[in-house]
């Protein structure tokens, strides 16, 4: 097997899902929670709306009317950040791809008026090339950002321990970072043949490997997103 990979690449929204939502809606920004294969054709993602400017009062009526939504549902309404499930069915050619053919794992997809982020585990760096292959034969654009090897040592890049490697990925795999969670810390712990107290051990210390490594990039300057993204900032 191939080297573990994680790259984050940049999709201009014009080419990607809620492009007429988000050039409806002035301001606004989208995360998505959790995104699963629904179809061949379409995917299910749960999705942050947020807008620091306006109490998203027309937001129905505007998802309604864009062509890449299917079957929402509002979950949580907080005036200014609203939660749908939907089904989303163009532009994600992309985003069913790298789940059904990659057997890829989406870590992170936002996105704003101007393009979408998206940050994804490869099982193997061919998968990425394979990707990369797949969007462009379409006449899309595919912007690789960054690249991030999992497995160049011991430690690899964010100074995880191997140990730590394989809990991150199990638990990440097993859905213990999904809203709701799919295992509990007893059920991780028992898959990894180890005890409820040094799993959390574990954890933590990973964590903690893994924020001192992002905070060491500096925090977001003010602004777009999408600027702060092509700077190389997250």
């Amino acid at each position: 097997m191939g080297t573990s990979t994680i790259a984050e690449l940049a999709i201009p929204t014009e080419e990607f899902a809620l492009r007429r939502t988000l050039e409806s809606v002035s301001g606004i920004d989208v995360e998505v929670e959790r995104v699963v294969a629904h179809e061949q054709d379409r995917v299910m993602p749960y999705v942050w709306f947020s807008d620091g400017e306006s109490d998203l009062a027309d937001l129905d009526e505007v998802l309604e009317a864009d062509p890449s939504v299917e079957d929402m549902e509002l979950l949580t309404d907080l005036d200014d950040e609203r939660l749908y499930r939907m089904s989303w069915v163009e532009d994600v050619a992309v985003i069913v791809h790298v789940l059904t053919e990659e057997e890829a794992t989406i870590l992170d997809a936002s996105g704003n008026a101007h393009r979408w982020r998206l940050r994804i585990l490869f099982p193997e760096r061919d998968a990425l090339s394979r990707t990369y292959d797949f969007v462009t034969d379409r006449g899309l654009q595919l912007d690789i950002e960054k690249i991030h090897e999992l497995n160049e040592d011991r430690h690899g890049r964010y100074g995880l321990t191997d140990a730590q490697h394989e809990t991150l990925v199990t638990a990440l795999q097993r859905g213990y970072y999904q809203i709701p969670r799919e295992v509990d810390m007893e059920g991780l712990s028992d898959e990894l043949g180890i005890s409820h107290q040094a799993l959390s051990e574990r954890l933590r210390r990973a964590h903690r490997t893994l924020v001192e490594d992002a905070i060491e990039v500096g925090p977001p300057d003010e602004g777009d997103s999408s600027d702060r993204f092509q700077s190389g900032q997250r």
